[in-house]
C-alpha cells in the first residue's frame, strides 16, 4: 500500500519498530475478534450487517481521511476512470467476501472463516507464479503443497469441501492483485469501494425499512448503535496496518498477519464448534505451512530498512 501523507523522518529506527508492532498488534488482534461482533448480531441478517458496515465505514473513512490530510489522493482516484474501473471492482469482491465472512460466523463456521485467511498468503504466492511469473523456492513449494494436503484431508476424510475457506482465501487474493494494479493508499482505497457500494446500501437499508424487516432502527437506539459500530470496525484496523505497514518489514508483517486467523479459530473452540480429526489435520497440515512459508520469507526479507509501501 502507498501511504504517502505521513512523514516518518522525526522516528528512530527504534521508535519505527515499536510504533509499527503496536499498531500490527492492534489491527490483528481487533480482526481476530471481530467474530465476536458478528455473534452479537447474529439474529440481524448477514446482509443487513453488511449494508451497515459499508453504510457507516463511509464518514468513519471520511474522518480518517480528513485528519491523515488525504483527500487529494481520494479526488486524484475519482478523476482517473481506469483506477476507479479497478477500485469498482475491487469493491464487489471485498463485499462478497465480508458477506460470505459474516454468514460463516453467523452460521457455526468460524473454522472455515479461519482456514480461508491462513491459506491466502499461499494463494497470493501460486497466483504469483501463474500471473505473474514469480519464482517459488523449495520451502514456498513444500508449503503450498502441505496446504494442499490439508484442505485434501478435509475434503475427502472428512468429507466436507472447504467452500467457505477456498471462496475466503481466493476472493482476497483476487482483490489483492487488482489492488495492487492501483496506486492508492490502504485508507483511500477502502474509502473510495466503500462510497461505490454506498448507493446500493443505502437503497436496499430503506427497503428493508419500507418492509418492516430493518433491525436498525426498529429495536431501539441500543440495537441500532451496535449496528453503526460496523463502521469503525471496518476502518480502525486497517488505519492501525496502514500505520504498521510503514514501519515495518515485509516479513514481519507477513508473519504477524496469522495473529488474527489463530484467533478466530480460537474463537470456534470457544464457541463450541465440532473440531473432527479431519479438521486436525486438516489445520496441522496449514500450520505447518505457514511456519515454513514465513520462516522462509523472513529469511529471504531480512533488510535493515523498513519497507515503505
Amino acid at each position: 500500500m502507498k501511504e504517502s501523507s505521513e512523514d516518518l523522518s522525526g522516528e528512530t529506527p527504534e521508535q519505527q519498530a515499536r510504533d509499527g508492532i503496536i499498531s500490527a498488534l492492534i489491527a490483528y488482534l481487533m480482526w481476530g475478534v471481530l467474530p465476536l461482533y458478528f455473534i452479537l448480531v447474529k439474529d440481524v441478517s448477514s446482509l443487513e450487517v453488511l449494508v451497515h458496515r459499508v453504510i457507516w465505514a463511509v464518514p468513519f473513512g471520511a474522518l480518517i481521511i480528513y485528519l491523515r490530510k488525504q483527500w487529494p489522493e481520494v479526488r486524484r482516484a475519482l478523476t482517473h476512470p481506469r483506477m476507479l474501473l479497478y477500485l469498482s471492482i475491487s469493491a464487489l469482491l471485498i463485499a462478497g467476501n465480508w458477506l460470505v465472512y459474516i454468514w460463516a460466523v453467523q452460521s457455526d463456521q468460524i473454522f472455515q472463516a479461519s482456514l480461508g485467511y491462513y491459506i491466502n498468503p499461499l494463494l497470493f504466492a501460486v497466483v504469483g507464479v501463474f500471473l505473474l511469473g514469480e519464482k517459488l523456492r523449495s520451502a514456498q513449494i513444500a508449503a503450498v503443497i502441505i496446504a494442499a494436503v490439508g484442505v485434501g484431508i478435509l475434503t475427502f476424510s472428512g468429507g466436507e469441501l472447504p467452500a467457505i475457506a477456498l471462496f475466503l482465501g481466493t476472493s482476497f487474493t483476487i482483490y489483492g492483485v487488482i489492488r495492487k494494479k492501483v496506486v492508492i493508499g490502504g485508507m483511500p482505497g477502502l474509502f473510495i469501494e466503500t462510497l461505490v457500494l454506498l448507493p446500493a446500501a443505502a437503497i436496499y437499508l430503506v427497503y428493508l425499512l419500507l418492509q418492516g424487516q430493518a433491525v436498525f432502527a426498529t429495536e431501539g437506539l441500543g440495537r441500532s448503535m451496535i449496528l453503526v459500530l460496523a463502521g469503525p470496525i471496518t476502518v480502525v484496523p486497517l488505519l492501525f496496518f496502514a500505520l504498521a505497514a510503514r514501519r515495518l518489514r515485509l516479513a514481519t508483517v507477513g508473519m504477524m498477519q496469522f495473529i488474527a486467523p489463530t484467533i478466530q479459530f480460537l474463537i470456534g473452540v470457544i464457541y463450541g464448534e465440532q473440531l473432527t480429526t479431519a479438521h486436525l489435520l486438516c489445520f496441522g497440515c496449514i500450520w505447518a505451512a505457514v511456519l515454513l512459508f514465513s520462516w522462509n520469507a523472513w529469511r529471504s526479507n531480512r533488510r535493515p530498512a523498513a519497507i515503505n509501501p
